[in-house]
């Protein structure tokens, strides 16, 4: 961005444009929407926000595709949501329905996740990772190549419809149309054996669910992307409300700091030769110009301002041209910044005094306060690290030594018990053994307690035994029917436990059952 106009620093241009949500000049929420042409900055915030993209996009993007060998009885999708089956894959981990708990301790690490971010670094979620601010991004990108930058956007705006206008706006909506295509096939990818899938969707073999899941996606992501933009962010997103009940003191937020910055003077040596005080500000609008919420960080904290710093990239990069110190614009927290403001203003009871700030070298004082990074680590946020961090290790812990086989018993309501010719008493039990693994495998089924008891599964013949062996199938769940007989004995105890475990003894499963008998019916 080069906003000379010749090679002397005080010659600078000052950039026509107006911030369209200045806090000065708040718009009512029914008035028309003011488009926002942010413009082109270079810098080391902007090359993050870069990487974040390319990361965050090709996870969602690639991931479906990443195989995973879980053998011949499982699919080989790494990341997979398996509605038919209800289950999800994640690597070499398997999560059944009844272990919902662990999608609950996800959402509990977000949310944990989100505070601590915000409470240390303010919205840094909005301005790097969120997907509204992804995809905007990545909707700019497709929008400068055709377009081109700010300035020749908005003379392409407000001009008249012409050949060159239209093809220019065709080929950009086509694009991001194929984009938002693009997102929604990449999600129903993830419910879905990914090429398998593919395949359908271009043959017409695909679920009408695929195709309305895939234009709903890529509807909602051309609109709210490419068209609504900043307004999703401004009236949609209810975080915006909420970060105020996050921040402290000393949150890091983007700053201007007026400390330093006033008085604005496009022309600072002419003023200082008539001895005018002025401070680093050149009035120059950079800042503006490049925000992609149309704000004016100089007028303070803003609602919609979602800290992605590229008004600090852009201030930067006119600091050093200038040969002055970065930082006019800069991640600062409140505490600091009242600090240093109580300095220039004399404890508020004069307007900003540049001479209180800086030594006669132009140097800065040295009670000026600057960022520790051990501010970060104070009590909110580091109960926010630990709760985060308690309910990961847990699930992981929890995760490590989770049994992978599992027994459910449920006794016959009707008849409560039978009995039969020679005095004994039979219950009937119905087993559903859960095997979470996906190989088959041996597991042996055994009685625990009630003594002179036997068992009779229908499925293996008309023997009675303390025990049997059934073939478990991979990833299923195995019923069967058992009929437990008890001859009198006068022993008091009716509980016992059916024990399943595989014939290797790696994993091993309880329940506890009651044996009816007549007087304790149930």
């Amino acid at each position: 961005m080069n906003l000379y106009t010749a090679s002397d620093p005080e010659n600078i241009k000052r950039l026509s444009v107006k911030p369209v949500n200045a806090r000065r000049n708040r718009q009512p929420l029914y008035a028309p929407r003011k488009k926002v042409f942010p413009r082109r900055t270079e810098g080391r915030f902007r090359r993050f926000k870069w990487i974040v993209m390319l990361i965050t996009l090709g996870i969602y993007y690639l991931a479906p595709w990443i195989r995973w060998d879980r053998g011949p009885y499982a699919p080989d999708q790494a990341i997979l949501i398996d509605l038919s089956s209800r289950r999800f894959f994640f690597f070499f981990i398997e999560i059944w329905p009844q272990e919902f708990y662990y999608v609950a301790g996800l959402l509990v690490m977000a949310g944990f996740g989100l505070f601590l971010v915000t409470s240390a670094v303010g919205r840094a979620w909005c301005g790097y990772a969120c997907p509204q601010t992804v995809w905007v991004d990545l909707f700019l990108v497709v929008e400068r190549a055709i377009e081109g930058d700010r300035h020749a956007r908005m003379k392409l705006d407000a001009g008249p419809m012409s050949f060159a206008k239209l093809r220019k706006r065709v080929v950009k909506h086509s694009i991001w149309l194929l984009i938002g295509v693009v997102t929604g096939g990449a999600w129903i990818s993830y419910f879905s054996d990914a090429p398998s899938l593919l395949v359908s969707l271009f043959t017409g073999r695909a679920p009408a669910a695929a195709y309305t899941t895939v234009a709903i996606l890529a509807a909602t992501t051309y609109v709210l992307g490419g068209l609504m933009r900043e307004q999703v962010c401004t009236y949609m997103c209810p975080w915006p409300r909420i970060q105020g009940a996050m921040l402290d003191e000393n949150s890091l937020v983007v700053t201007y700091n007026d400390w330093r910055g006033e008085q604005r003077s496009r022309y600072p040596k002419k003023a200082r030769a008539r001895g005018l005080l002025v401070g680093d500000c050149v009035d120059c609008n950079a800042c503006v110009a490049v925000c992609p919420m149309g704000i004016d960080i100089r007028d303070g904290q803003q609602m919609e301002c979602i800290t992605c710093a590229l008004c600090i990239d852009a201030c930067d990069g006119l600091m050093e041209k200038r040969r002055k110190p970065r930082g006019l614009i800069a991640y600062a927290t409140l505490s600091e910044y009242s600090s240093n403001m109580s300095l220039a203003t004399d404890e508020g009871r004069t307007a900003v005094q540049p001479s209180r700030v800086r030594n006669q070298d132009g140097t800065f004082v040295p009670a000026i306060r600057r960022f520790n990074w051990r501010i970060i680590f104070r009590p909110r946020t580091v109960f926010y690290a630990v709760a985060w961090a308690s309910v990961g290790m847990a699930m992981l812990v929890h995760l490590a030594f989770r049994e992978r086989l599992e027994l459910n018993v449920v006794h016959d309501r009707n008849p409560q018990y039978v009995l039969e010719s020679d005095g004994s008493l039979r219950n009937g039990y119905t087993l559903r053994v859960l095997n979470m693994v996906p190989t088959p495998r041996d597991v042996n089924i055994s009685l625990v307690g009630l003594e002179g008891a036997t068992m009779r599964i229908p499925e293996f013949g008309k023997e009675d035994a303390r025990s049997f062996t059934v073939h478990a199938e991979p990833d299923a769940a195995t019923t069967l029917k058992a009929f437990v007989t008890r001859k009198p004995t006068g022993a008091a105890t009716n509980e016992f436990l059916f024990v399943i475990e595989d014939t290797d003894h790696a994993d091993r499963a309880t329940y506890r059952a009651a044996f009816n008998a007549p007087g304790d019916i149930k």
